[in-house]
């Protein structure tokens, strides 16, 4: 089972890109996409339903901003909108997709470059997703989550942590959370496979030349929970790919 994790920082956006002619490749059996900034009914779905795919939606009930999908090639025996945190579930963050006894979590973390407002509802939903996660996982013990994290966790994921110390994404507070995460029965599938550095799946637009000089951060993981790990089978960073400022990254599970 392939899964692929991308943020197309708005799916009508990367369909004018390219995205439909991507999908045709065949390029996993899942793919959770972050931050769709559309409606599905705003969407030509019937391009991607062409291709064989099952489409999942979790819009944000703002026109223009956040939401997730995913599309699938095997249809869900279950799936779960949200996490019951209120204002998570308005602005569309977190699908949930069941295949047999596998979850598989699409998260979209919200940022908190825009301000302390912002950054202070991060730290609130990363506490209260934290609880959802650990809570959910004793009766779904084989978890995928994938998505955009907006989190750097270690120095190795960034190309100039001492630059970016006091930077929303790579605060202590943050990478913290990620620790906690991976000390409480959670696996990096990528750094299973790839302990390397300058591996990265963001580049800001601010400065175009960054993304050819790969001065990126690494910001979007397919985790898994511990039951898992020894089905890790590959995990890749796909950076040639160029529908958006992110780009895919995939995790193999040989199940």
């Amino acid at each position: 089972m392939r899964i692929i994790s991308y943020n197309v920082n708005g799916i009508r956006a990367a369909m004018k890109k390219g995205f439909i002619e991507w999908l045709a490749t065949n390029p996993a059996d899942a793919i959770c996409i972050q931050e769709t900034k559309a409606h599905k009914d705003n969407v030509n779905l019937q391009q991607i339903i062409d291709l064989g795919y099952y489409d999942c939606w979790y819009s944000a009930q703002k026109k223009g901003y956040s939401g997730v999908a995913v599309f699938t090639k095997q249809q869900p025996t279950n799936i779960v909108f949200g996490t019951g945190h209120r204002t998570s579930d308005e602005e569309g963050r977190v699908i949930q997709l069941d295949f047999d006894k596998i979850r598989l979590i699409n998260a979209y973390f919200p940022s908190g470059t825009s301000g302390e407002l912002r950054q202070s509802f991060k730290y609130e939903w990363l506490d209260n997703f934290f609880k959802y996660l650990q809570r959910i996982k004793k009766s779904h013990p084989n978890i995928i989550l994938c998505g955009d994290y907006n989190i750097a966790h270690k120095e190795i994921d960034i190309h100039n942590p001492k630059g970016n110390a006091n930077t929303s994404g790579f605060l202590p507070e943050e990478r913290a959370w990620m620790d906690k995460l991976f000390n409480n029965g959670w696996v990096d599938a990528f750094r299973v496979i790839h302990p390397e550095p300058h591996r990265y799946s963001w580049w800001s637009q601010r400065f175009p030349s960054v993304r050819a000089e790969n001065k990126g951060w690494r910001i979007d993981y397919i985790n898994v929970t511990q039951p898992l790990q020894h089905l890790i089978k590959d995990a890749e960073i796909y950076p040639g790919i160029k529908h958006s400022d992110h780009c895919p990254v995939y995790l193999d599970l040989d199940i």
